[in-house]
Order: C-alpha cells, then structure tokens, then sequence
C-alpha cells in the first residue's frame, strides 16, 4: 500500500530530533556531575521504593531519620534500570555525593533542555485543581506533549521531581508549587522559572506559620521572582489582597492579567449559569475576546477557577478551544471534589447516596465554597463530615467556630465532626447549653476518623444523601472515603 502524500510530506518537528528515553546514563551524569556505573536509559524517576516501576531511576534520598539506600533492593525487585546513589553499589547507577543536590541538579537540567511553555500555580486553595484543569487543556491542544506535577508534589522534594520526570519533548509544562512559609516559593520558582505564573486565590491557609493574611499574600507573591523575561503574572481580581498580589507581580512581570467578576478583571466573568447534566455555563470576556464554555465541575469556585486556567493558556500560547472541551470534560479529583455513588439504604429508596470526596485538604476558605456547594446539591438530605483544619495558629477556634455561619446558611442536615479542634464549632452549633445556633442541624463530635466512621456507619449512608467528607489530610478522612467507595455503584 502507497502512503498518502500527505503524510509523506508531514512536517518535521525540531523536538522530534530529541531522543525517547526520559535520561541516559551519560546525560544523568552530565547533569549531576556524578560517575556512571555503565550505559542505561530509564523512563521514569522516582523516590518512594514502593512506588517504582520498570524502566525508572530510584534516588536514594537520605533524610533526618532514614537512608534510602536501605531501599534499594526494593527499588530493583519493583523493576528499577538504575540507581542515583552516594555509595557504589553493584546493579546499575550514578555515583554522586549528595542525592539531595543530585535531584536538584537534574530538575534544573530538566529545565534547561526544554523548549516549552512553562506554567507556574501557587494559591491557599485551588492550586491542584487548576494546575490539573491546565495540564488536561494544553495536553488536548498538544495532542499529548504536555507534562505535569502528579499528585501534590510541591515542595522542595515534589518540584524537583516533577522537572526531573519532564520529557525533553514536552511542549508545555504545568508546575504546582506550595508552601508554609516565607522564602519557600522564591526557591521553587527560580528552578521552575515559569513563563506564566498563577495565584488561584489568598486566603488563611497555614497562617499559623505568618502573622496574618498579608504575609501569605507576600508570601504566595514569590512566585513571581522566578518569571522568565517577558513573563505572564495571573492574580485573583476580586480578592482583597489583590493591590498586594499586583504590586508584588509589577516587579517582575512584564503582563499582569486578573481574573475574576470584578471591574479589575481582565479575564473577566459576564455569564453564569447551570448547565444541562451539572456543571456550569460560563460567558467571558478575555481581554476583548469573548468564550462560551462549559465547567463539568460544579460550584462558584470552579467558574473562578477556569477564568485563571484560560487566561493562563492564552498567555503561554496554547489552544483555547482545546481548553474549553477539557474544562468540559474534566472530572473531580481523588480527595478534591471527586463525587462517587455509593450503595445506601431506607431514606429515598433509591438504594444508593452521592459521596462527595474532598479529604485531602481543608482550609477556612475551601471550607465555606464546599459547605455552600453541598448545600446546592439536590439532595433528601445533606451530610458534612468535617474534619479539623490544621495549622491554624492562635485563631483556631474562631475559625472553626465560624462555620456554624455556612452549614446553617447551606440548609446542613447533619454534621459528623472529626478532631479535638471541631470542639468550638461543635459548641457553636449547639452541643452545650451555651449555644443553640442550629438546633435543626443533628450534630455528633467524635475524635478520630474512625469513631466517624462508626458514627456515618451507625445509620448508614441513606437512599438520596448528599455526603461531604472534608478536612486536612492528616486527619485521615481519606479511610473514610475509600471504605465507602470500596462497593461503589
């Protein structure tokens, strides 16, 4: 059979040229400055033993109180092609002095070797979702040479890793980065050095670690100290630490773009409605050009959200259109907004209960948006099963107590707290003779994950319950989850 002249002539690409293995031998010891056992390619790198699959490069990585080298044989049992390892050893590897820095030195290589659009996204809540909603729309338009941060690998370990994962073919690179204190984001991001920086939203996450609001908002602002020259700064225009986030942008962007609802938006929402099946319908106007889409994901936060993801695919170049389809085909994240169905009994009748799984994180802010969320929800009955917020510092109990505020607002018919600090919210809401605020609201006040998961268990999910599970992932909610998806409809 003659091929098509078309696909004879089809155009050659530059990126192309570039090899298919993730690393050489060679290329890791150019990078690290370390020696080589012998020629090997990998396709992965990893730096949890467990984790490793055939064809990746462990790290054996040692830490205050471990050493990675005691991993090792896992590492290669699981199918591991070579090691980064500061001792010799006799299966494949890179001899380096420090593994710690060896990483490093292979994200900042990973970097370099790249011609692509690099993405930044920092923000108190909402990071990991846009930074996925941005992978999903510049994969589609690329038609898969985009890459990504998985999971939330946005520390000091997580950001390196994921640069050192990034193929050399990659177009686009979409890059989360987190952090709980002051100058942890100015070193991110002068490995990542974004072309597009995004600030999802400020809020009082972690602010037990700062001395207010304002820090966090300098704070989140040092993503910014990493942009590329001629960068893209993305800000939140109707939060109240804008004039902040903008000043901080001025000094190192060359654009500043804000999203929102607001008269400062330039990305800026003029429509939004339900849409058929979930989700919302969304009219904006991107700086003169005016979008129609769709958000499979539902609530306000979301609609805030897609105006950052397509301002910043517009910034870097990237197809807008590819975004919207994305953005409409995009489900819920494990642990951050994932809805499952699940078997249920009496209530309805309907034989099964809808599970709203937000387990991974929970700050004041995304605390009240999935309150007022679950509450939209068409249900016969809404549950919040609310975990403790962490690292709240000296104003814990007030904002725990003010959610009594929203879960009344939201119509809440039931409310499983989970942990010593839920005890002001839990009082707010009347379990003492001193408050009363919601007498409608049945409320239990339980210590561990487990005890509520005895709690939700002693009545069941109901036929027509509406189920929010939420809090800081060291609570454990997570077990909650997966023991009520494990027979998932």
């Amino acid at each position: 059979m003659n091929a098509h002249p078309a696909m004879m002539n089809w155009p050659v690409d530059p990126i192309d040229t570039r090899g298919l293995a993730l690393w050489t031998a060679q290329e890791i010891a150019a990078a690290t400055g370390g020696s080589a056992s012998g020629a090997f390619e990998v396709s992965g790198c990893e730096i949890d033993s467990r984790e490793v699959r055939d064809g990746d490069l462990f790290f054996a990585l040692n830490g205050e109180t471990s050493d990675g080298h005691r991993f090792l044989p896992g590492a290669f049992e699981r199918g591991a092609a070579a090691a980064i390892v500061d001792r010799p050893i006799e299966q494949p590897h890179v001899l380096v002095s420090d593994t710690s820095s060896a990483l490093e030195d292979m994200g900042k290589a990973a970097r370099n070797r790249v011609d692509a659009g690099i993405i930044g996204v920092t923000g108190s809540a909402g990071k990991t979702g846009v930074k996925e909603a941005l992978y999903a729309a510049l994969d589609r338009g690329s038609r898969g040479r985009a890459h990504r941060s998985v999971k939330s690998y946005n520390n000091h370990v997580g950001v390196p890793l994921s640069l050192a994962r990034m193929p050399a073919r990659t177009s686009f690179g979409v890059f989360e980065m987190g952090m709980n204190h002051a100058g942890e984001l100015a070193a991110l991001t002068r490995l990542v050095r974004p072309h597009v920086a995004v600030v999802t939203t400020i809020a009082p996450a972690h602010i037990g670690h700062f001395s207010g609001e304002e820090a966090i908002a300098d704070a989140k602002g040092e993503i910014f100290e990493g942009l590329e020259p001629g960068g893209v700064a993305i800000i939140p225009a109707d939060n109240p630490h804008y004039m902040r986030l903008r000043a901080k942008a001025e000094r190192h962007a060359e654009r500043i773009v804000a999203f929102g609802s607001g008269p400062k938006a330039n990305a800026r929402l003029l429509d939004a409605v339900p849409a058929i099946g979930g989700g919302t319908l969304v009219t904006a106007d991107l700086g003169g050009r005016k979008l129609c889409y769709t958000i499979a994901q539902p609530g306000a936060h979301w609609v805030a959200n897609s105006l950052a993801v397509m301002a910043a695919v517009e910034a870097i170049g990237g197809d807008l259109g590819a975004a919207g389809l994305a953005l409409a085909e995009m489900e819920g994240l494990a642990g951050r907004g994932a809805r499952h169905t699940v078997p249920a009994r009496g209530g309805d009748g309907s034989g099964q209960a809808l599970l709203i799984d937000e387990s991974y994180n929970a700050n004041p802010a995304s605390m009240r948006v999935t309150i007022e969320q679950l509450g939209a929800t068409p249900a016969r009955r809404h549950v919040a099963v609310l975990g403790a917020m962490r690292e709240l510092g000296a104003d814990e109990d007030r904002y725990h107590r003010e959610l009594a505020t929203p879960l009344v607002a939201a119509g809440i018919d039931r409310v499983i707290l989970v942990g010593p600090e839920m005890a002001a919210l839990a009082q707010a809401l009347g379990k003492s003779a001193s408050g009363a605020l919601a007498e409608a609201i049945e409320v239990d006040h339980v210590q561990s994950a487990a005890e509520a998961a005895e709690c939700l268990a002693a009545e069941g999910p109901q036929g027509g319950d509406a189920i929010l599970v939420k809090g800081s992932n060291s609570v454990g909610l997570g077990a909650l989850v997966r023991a009520l998806t494990a027979r998932e409809n």
